[in-house]
């Protein structure tokens, strides 16, 4: 642990059946503001998915908490060192699904999902020229950073993916098929519908993007850009070595950037990358009718 660092952020999940949920997120809700955390946990009857940030001794005691229960015990937390929390405040919300998928068939990541592989083998299997890398995100979190040679998904929200996967997939059904997201959760449900639409080799990275980059033996090799996360940080290195390339391009003049921002028009908040330069000459407008919408009014 760096001296400088005292605070932690925590990314978890896990499938699991939870006895009344509902009930589970408002209790844990107030565990979490008792214990001082802030994030984002979502709760269904399938399991958990959440990601929180607080002090070393706030976020050890959460997953020691967390352990003690049988339902969560295996649970793996990925955990990043930061200089203060990267959420403004604590929500614990139920939902039907942790990834909204709305699939016409019940899938169950427990006994129906693509093999896993460590960080070490999909380095592995992304350097075989018969793989077929699909990314699991959506479009814009491609755009700021990917694994070299995946095939950008054109969808803006997960439950998009198995209609684009009909539409645009069919021809890899017999190749083997990797697929990777930010911290595994979204893969879990991925693969499962790559397999019941007749894929017959299908993979996923274990941990996620995060988690590869963490690696001591990878290091990130092969992931060019910054990943995306959900969080003030906006954006987190992945590749460690002297490799990186910068992928984003700048929404106004198309220059290599990697600042990720919100339109200051609240009407808006459309996502862009934009460079340094427009972000100045632009005063962090999408667009010159987003800006002439907020000094008119």
């Amino acid at each position: 642990m760096s001296d400088k660092s005292v605070y932690q952020v925590l990314l978890y999940y896990q499938y699991v059946t939870i006895p009344e949920p509902e009930l589970f997120a408002a209790e844990h809700l107030a565990y979490c503001k008792e214990l001082g955390l802030k994030g984002r946990i979502l709760i269904a009857s399938e399991g958990i998915n959440g990601t929180v940030s607080g002090t070393v001794e706030q976020t050890e005691q959460y997953m020691k908490h967390m352990h003690a229960n049988p339902l969560f015990a295996s649970m793996v937390f990925k955990i990043d060192e930061v200089e203060g929390h990267v959420f403004g405040k604590m929500f614990v919300r139920y939902k039907k699904e942790l990834v909204t998928l709305r699939y016409d068939k019940e899938l169950d990541p427990n006994t129906y999902t693509g093999k896993h592989l460590s960080p070490v083998e999909f380095h592995e299997y992304l350097q075989r020229d018969d793989v077929i890398v699909l990314d699991g995100r959506n479009d814009y979190e491609f755009d700021l950073g990917h694994f070299r040679g995946a095939i950008k998904p054109e969808v803006e929200t997960f439950k998009e993916f198995p209609e684009w996967i009909r539409q645009n997939m069919s021809e890899y059904k017999d190749r083997p098929i990797l697929t990777y997201c930010t911290g595994g959760i979204r893969c879990e449900k991925l693969t499962g519908v790559l397999m019941d639409e007749g894929f017959t080799n299908v993979f996923q990275l274990d941990g996620g993007i995060v988690t590869y980059g963490k690696d001591p033996e990878v290091q990130g090799r092969l992931f060019d850009g910054k990943c995306y996360v959900f969080d003030e940080r906006i954006s987190v290195p992945i590749n460690r070595t002297d490799e990186q390339v910068v992928v984003g391009r700048c929404h106004h003049c198309d220059s290599p950037a990697e600042t990720f921002i919100n339109c200051v028009d609240d009407s808006c908040h459309k996502q862009h990358i934009v460079c340094d330069s427009c972000l100045e000459e632009h005063h962090g407008f999408c667009s010159s009718e987003c800006e002439e919408h907020v000094t008119a009014g």
